[in-house]
């Protein structure tokens, strides 16, 4: 999942997509999960993305790239490419290294975080452009925090299929120049089926973001992304383990909705703890 630019962009609307793993059980399994997105306004397409996850016994990797193109002007034009390593605590995801380099067409930039215990205790960033209505962002707004794509590991709660209480959520985000809260609220179940890979239940969730600091209180995206915007993220179950994925991203627009659409949603190398290696599409029934 990553959207027009991947910044702001990609954990709101494509980062919003960033997108991808995390739960109990993760750690007890080992495996490759890879998707592929298109992204359209008003059902024309205006880019795409692709993302791939590894994870290990007690460690993961995750990497995505995306390029849009700049039919909508108002999500301008761009690409990138981001890439976070992290380890489980009890269970859950901790990112401890995360860099991303995206480029639009009056910005280009270039991160790299050290995280220790949701901590940045490192910080390399390319300076954003002057604007006297940034936000200033302090060292409190790197406390306590994930990164875009860790932000998006979604444990399964509770047991079988896809269920409201993954929706029950609140991310804290930087990307190593804002500081935004993704708020998550359950909106409904649904089915869904990509070309390849997936196709059984998943859960909907409403999506609010909440810009902190670090962003220009004047920018058209922000405004775009925060102004009452009807936002939805469905989430999916990657096969063979305990975690909620992004599968489509809606953004509701009068121009045309902004979809982001998995078409390619599956684990593509699963290595149980037996050593055998399997290839799996879909949950197992």
């Amino acid at each position: 999942m990553l959207v027009p630019h991947l910044n702001l962009r990609t954990a709101a609307a494509g980062a919003i997509l960033a997108l991808l793993l995390a739960a109990p059980d993760f750690a007890r399994a080992q495996g490759k999960f890879e998707a592929s997105y298109g992204i359209s306004v008003a059902r024309i397409p205006i880019g795409s993305a692709t993302a791939t996850a590894e994870f290990g016994d007690a460690h993961y990797l995750i990497t995505m790239s995306g390029r849009a193109s700049g039919m909508m002007r108002v999500l301008a034009s761009g690409d990138g490419s981001l890439r976070t390593r992290g380890s489980f605590t009890d269970g859950r995801p901790a990112p401890t290294e995360f860099t991303a380099r995206t480029t639009t067409d009056d910005d280009t930039l270039d991160v790299k975080l050290v995280i220790d215990g949701g901590n940045v205790t490192a910080l390399s960033a390319s300076e954003p452009p002057p604007d006297p209505d940034r936000v200033e962002l302090t060292d409190a707004h790197r406390r306590g925090i994930v990164d875009p794509l860790t932000a998006l590991l979604v444990p399964l709660e509770g047991a079988g299929a896809p269920n409201a209480a993954a929706c029950q959520r609140t991310l804290a985000v930087f990307d190593g120049r804002r500081r935004f809260d993704l708020k998550l609220a359950f909106k409904r179940m649904d089915t869904v089926k990509a070309e390849r890979g997936y196709a059984g239940p998943a859960v909907v969730c409403a999506v609010t973001l909440q810009p902190i600091a670090g962003h220009r209180s004047s920018s058209t995206m922000v405004k775009f992304l925060t102004q009452g915007r009807d936002i939805e993220m469905t989430l999916a179950p990657v096969a063979g383990t305990r975690l909620l994925a992004p599968f489509r991203i809606t953004i509701v627009n009068m121009l045309g909705n902004l979809v982001v659409q998995a078409n390619r949603f599956e684990v593509v190398h699963a290595v149980p703890t037996t050593g055998q290696t399997t290839h799996q599409g879909a949950p197992s029934r």
